[in-house]
């Protein structure tokens, strides 16, 4: 890890305020045993994520309190999941926030959203403190000892891969070119997962178990939403939900799905050994997936695209949610874009965002300025945020990864943010080892770690 005095400062820019700083403002105010404001979400099978903001005293009507609970209520909301929202603390303060999470409210698209998820409306409650509930959350356990004969999957938007691994061995990998955006029938969907499912199981004398990795949310098993199934009808979508559950029935064998993101964390702890780690992906969007202290998964939607990182009233918007200052604009090929533009580069109208990244690329290749000042920005948009994403997860580990973090750039991201925390937070620098994977972690497929999701 970079250490103080090894690099020289990278100033924080006028045009990003990170909201750890403005926590440490607030809880530095806040008495011992003061006024907190609690926050919980529950979730599917009583779950529950909670966070206690201190208050400092008489704050109950000041703006940026507000603008930082609200935050914090929405990552909750993100990192975790929820269908209802439980508030205790000074009654204005949460009547504002309970408005927001409405229909008509602020967070209208948040609310529907979830309601999708979750199939049932949002719910806002306030509530006594002595009625708030405590934290609760999943943990499925992750037996990753090589024994059994499993079939492992990853579900891709043009192919799918699937493996099979016999007591820790694979035995069999191949990719199966599919079309799923496109197909409005949920059949097409289970047939072409289960014909490569048994194409595998040749390999092996027999399945003693399923796992999966998909993109989307994944609740129970089911996959509430996702872009595989964009063309699949409300009248059919439940048929394309519950696909996994038939496949379960089907083989007669324990199957265990879970985003992509959560798989590429338990990758992590297979190649690497290591636990508390909270993988984040720089793709077309950020993606991210977490394994607990323990070993375990905990079920949590991690949808950190959605999540606030920056409280810049300027802070640039996400087409989909029209919210700002959320991770998609901060850690994908949007945030290159975006910054790209801001510092002059123009692009073809029509030149996809992938594409965009490349050029990028290859004048950071070439040692152009501007692109190395992308990159040096993005590391320092993380360097703030891991604090900040550590404050709503336990991990003692961040691992960076995705098209963004390839070549030289991804070298300059993880510097800055090394740098960053050296300097404005060293003795979380001592404590969090952020990197990006090795050879040895990439070696660990997603649908080899998907395979270990059952226990057996």
């Amino acid at each position: 890890m970079v250490r103080n005095g090894d690099q020289k400062k990278v100033p924080l820019k006028r045009d990003f305020r990170p909201p750890i700083t403005v926590l440490q403002e607030l809880k530095r105010a806040a008495r011992p045993n003061g006024k907190v404001l609690a926050i919980a979400w529950e979730r599917e099978n009583g779950y529950v994520a909670r966070y206690d903001l201190p208050l400092p005293p008489r704050s109950e009507d000041s703006p940026e309190v507000l603008l930082l609970a609200e935050r914090i209520v929405k990552f909750l909301l993100w990192g975790a999941g929820g269908w209802r929202l439980m508030l205790s603390g000074p009654r204005k303060l949460c009547q504002t926030i309970r408005q927001q999470y409405t229909r008509t409210g602020a967070r209208a698209f948040d609310v529907k959203f979830m309601e999708g998820v979750y199939g049932r409306p949002l719910e806002v409650e306030l509530r006594p403190l002595s009625e708030m509930p405590q934290g609760y959350e999943r943990a499925l356990l992750m037996d990753i000892r090589p024994n059994g004969y499993r079939l492992g999957f990853d579900l891709g938007a043009s192919d799918f891969k699937i493996s099979a691994v016999k007591r820790g061995k694979v035995v069999f990998s191949e990719e199966f070119p599919w079309d799923p955006r496109n197909q409005a029938d949920p059949e097409y969907h289970y047939s072409k997962l289960n014909e490569g499912l048994k194409k595998a199981a040749k390999c092996l004398p027999r399945v003693d178990a399923i796992g999966g990795s998909t993109a989307g949310v994944v609740v129970d098993n089911r996959i509430q939403v996702a872009s595989l199934f964009r063309a699949v009808s409300p009248e059919r979508y439940a048929d394309a939900q519950n696909m996994f559950l038939r496949l379960k029935k089907e083989w007669n064998v324990p199957v265990e799905v879970a985003n992509d993101g959560d798989v590429t964390a338990l990758a992590g702890l297979m190649s690497l050994g290591k636990k508390g780690i909270l993988g984040v992906a720089m793709g077309s969007s950020e993606a991210a997936g977490f394994i607990d202290r323990r070993g375990c998964l905990t079920g949590r939607l991690s949808e950190l695209a959605f999540a606030p990182v920056d409280l810049h009233p300027a802070a640039p918007a996400d087409e989909w949610s029209g919210d700002i200052g959320v991770g998609a604009m901060y850690f994908s090929q949007q945030a290159v874009n975006h910054l790209a533009m801001k510092k002059g580069m123009r692009f073809p109208a029509k030149m996809p965002l992938p594409e965009r990244l490349k050029k990028v690329q290859e004048r950071m290749l070439d040692g152009d300025v501007t692109a190395l000042n992308i990159f040096q920005k993005i590391g320092l948009y993380l360097g703030y945020t891991v604090p900040w994403y550590r404050e709503f997860y336990g991990f003692d580990s961040m691992m960076i990864l995705g098209r963004v973090t390839s070549g030289p750039g991804g070298v300059m991201i993880l510097e800055t943010a090394r740098l960053i925390l050296a300097d404005q937070f060293p003795e979380m620098a001592e404590q969090v080892d952020v990197f990006m994977p090795d050879e040895k972690a990439r070696r660990v497929g997603q649908s080899v770690a998907a395979a270990s999701l059952p226990l057996i």
